[in-house]
């Protein structure tokens, strides 16, 4: 009698399988959400077992504030590519935009985690507050000079990029994000930060 042949799993360098682990989970949390996240998902859908995917990150905590920390330093990088030296609320706020239009799937990941870590036992609860308290104090530093209430305005301009997502997220055939938040910025930014022209 025969053995059956052993397919061998394919075997990643593990900073290609760690992307690969990271990119699967981030789709399926932004169809899900965290709480509808199985691990055995993610392992399915990287080729592993939950015991190698546990190899590679840990924990299912470990493995969400994995996904967010790698999309905030891609965030970051290409922020930084797309506005160079400037200082201007504004450019800055349109680059981030302009990116976020480009990637819905990954600000769906956003906004259904953040609205799933406002309770105080998620796993993300003080990830999410630190991440909305530096953007916060970010944008209030780039206001210092430029307007009366720079914390306030801060506040305003966050509040603001979050809602507009939610409604282009929810309805993305009708609402065109970047034309709404060029709209907006030039309301919120009139006193602070004149549109550069063109």
């Amino acid at each position: 009698m025969t053995q059956p042949i052993r397919r061998e799993r394919a075997r990643l360098p593990a900073a290609e399988r760690r992307r690969q682990i990271i990119d699967v989970t981030t789709r399926l949390i932004a169809e899900r959400g965290f709480w509808g996240l199985s691990m055995q998902d993610v392992a399915d859908g990287c080729g592993l077992t939950v015991p190698g995917l546990l190899h590679h990150v840990g924990s299912k905590d470990g493995l969400l504030l994995a996904v967010l920390e790698h999309r905030d330093a891609e965030d970051l990088r290409s922020l930084n590519e797309a506005v160079g030296d400037t200082e201007s609320p504004r450019e800055i706020c349109a680059a981030l935009v302009r990116r976020n239009s480009w990637q819905p799937e990954i600000v769906r990941l956003f906004a259904v985690l953040e609205a799933e870590s406002l309770t105080p036992d998620h796993p993300a609860h003080d990830y999410f507050a630190a991440r909305q308290q530096n953007t916060i104090d970010g944008l209030s530093r780039l206001l210092k000079g430029r307007t009366p209430d720079p914390d306030g305005l801060a506040v305003k301009i966050a509040a603001l990029m979050d809602g507009l997502q939610v409604h282009w997220l929810r309805n993305p055939a009708e609402i065109d994000l970047v034309t709404q938040w060029m709209a907006a910025a030039d309301f919120i930014f009139r006193d602070v930060d004149p549109p550069s022209g063109g």
